[in-house]
């Protein structure tokens, strides 16, 4: 979705949930702009998607207007993208037993986290010392969710149907000695 568009679907759920805020708030069509047009400019980080979803968190959560500063607090919080949180995403990520692409993940952002942070490091140092290192990478991860970045975990190559083995020097040798000869 548009930036755009979410901005002004965003104003319309507002106009419906909270009708005479609203009205108060933008009682004409010149300040409806206005509060478009800063809000476009406050939220131009994030994606029309991230700004939808966090507005509407906003307004299940608020018995008032939401304001600007609210959606934006709204948009960098992880649970608005259905991921887990951070410590969340730590464990599962120390959990998961190997192959680890193969494990069924939450979501992509944890694996990739915890690829980042190395496998090794996380599972052989203690947490107060792997955490903060998967908990930058983590948020990293979400800042480029946020910005509407999609990740996929990569699918590995299938394996062929046959494993073929290379002959052994000596049965090349033979096998190449009878072409010669039955030319």
């Amino acid at each position: 979705m548009e930036q755009k568009e979410a901005i002004n679907q965003i104003f319309e759920l507002f106009r419906f949930n909270y009708h005479n805020q609203f009205l108060k708030a933008f009682p004409d069509y010149d300040t409806l702009i206005m509060a478009k047009r800063l809000w476009a400019r406050l939220l131009v980080e994030y994606s029309g998607d991230v700004i939808m979803r966090a507005a509407e968190k906003a307004v299940k959560d608020s018995t008032y207007l939401p304001t600007v500063h609210e959606v934006v607090r709204r948009c960098d919080r992880a649970d608005v993208l259905g991921l887990p949180d951070a410590h969340a995403a730590y464990i599962e990520a120390c959990r998961a037993p190997s192959p680890k692409q193969s494990f069924n993940w939450s979501h992509a952002a944890v694996y990739y986290a915890g690829r980042a942070s190395d496998w090794y490091f996380l599972a052989n140092t203690p947490e107060h010392k792997a955490f903060p290192v998967f908990q930058r990478n983590y948020e990293l991860l979400l800042k480029r969710l946020e910005q509407g970045e999609d990740l996929e975990l990569e699918i590995p190559t299938a394996l062929p149907q046959e494993s073929v083995v290379p002959l052994p020097p000596e049965e090349q040798q033979r096998r190449l000695q009878a072409l010669k000869d039955a030319l």
